[in-house]
């Protein structure tokens, strides 16, 4: 894989709050108990509990996260054979992108699905059930450099489309692009700018897919899906503290920035 590609994992790992918050205690704890900065060791270790708890806070991770959710609506529910909003109605194809799978042979394809990844495909068999003619698209490569197609993301995403009635036939699978951004490459190559594509994935995700594709001159049709942010109107003390979801929520937020200045800084959206 290109050098260039474990780089911008490994500078987006680092910066994410947990492993930012953890460096910044590491580099704290050593400068205090090793070296005569203490001062300088103490301000670490400070702004690495403040920076973890900040993060942690669930207001935070929604402010960080929620704008990004927001950005597209999600397809109504519609009842097979009822109208179709227009811009659904002349989608050709429903690209899935890959969530994440694992590679645990006694478990079925919808098991090994991420949380996300399952989501992003329940949304897709919903639409291709009310598109019968639209072809499935399903995105992500092998787990491992050189494995055999079957290991694809896409193949299981395909494995447990069909478990969920989707036609063999109707799939394709799309298994040689790295990440998001070489999938909506693969998918201009593929379609070019006058096929009306519907592309699914994670509603934060969103913003990001569809800066790509506004770049590549996709003719594409947001279909957010796993919602993380879902507001109760009714006031709940608990949704003000701190907690792993409150975090959670600021790790994606910020991963999803992240991405996007990284595509816009080299022009790629």
């Amino acid at each position: 894989m290109p050098l260039l590609f474990w780089l911008k994992k490994a500078v987006t790992y680092f910066l994410l709050p947990l492993q930012l918050s953890l460096t910044l205690m590491l580099l704290g704890g050593i400068l205090v108990w090793l070296t005569r900065r203490k001062i300088l060791g103490r301000l670490c270790l400070t702004s690495g509990l403040l920076l973890l708890l900040g993060f942690s806070l669930k207001p935070v991770g929604r402010a960080l996260l929620g704008p990004l959710e927001t950005r597209y609506a999600p397809i109504p529910e519609l009842a097979v054979g009822e109208a179709l909003p227009p811009e659904l109605a002349e989608c050709r194809a429903i690209v899935v992108f890959a969530g994440g799978a694992a590679n645990t042979a006694r478990l079925p394809a919808t098991l090994r699905l991420s949380e996300a990844g399952l989501a992003r495909l329940v949304e897709g068999v919903r639409l291709a059930r009310l598109l019968p003619e639209a072809t499935l698209i399903l995105t992500g490569p092998a787990r491992d450099k050189g494995a055999p197609e079957s290991e694809t993301a896409a193949a299981t995403l395909a494995r447990a489309a069909e478990s969920l009635g989707i036609e063999p036939q109707r799939m394709r699978l799309l298994t040689t692009a790295l990440d998001t951004e070489g999938e909506v490459a693969a998918l201009a190559a593929l379609y070019g700018p006058n096929t009306p594509l519907a592309l699914i994935s994670s509603a934060a995700h969103m913003p990001r897919i569809m800066a790509y594709a506004e770049k590549a001159g996709l003719h594409a049709l947001p279909c957010p899906a796993n919602f993380a942010i879902r507001p109760d109107p009714k006031f709940r003390w608990n949704e003000y503290s701190a907690d792993i979801s409150g975090l959670t929520h600021s790790t994606g937020g910020i991963y999803e920035r992240l991405g996007l200045l990284w595509a816009y800084l080299r022009g790629k959206a």
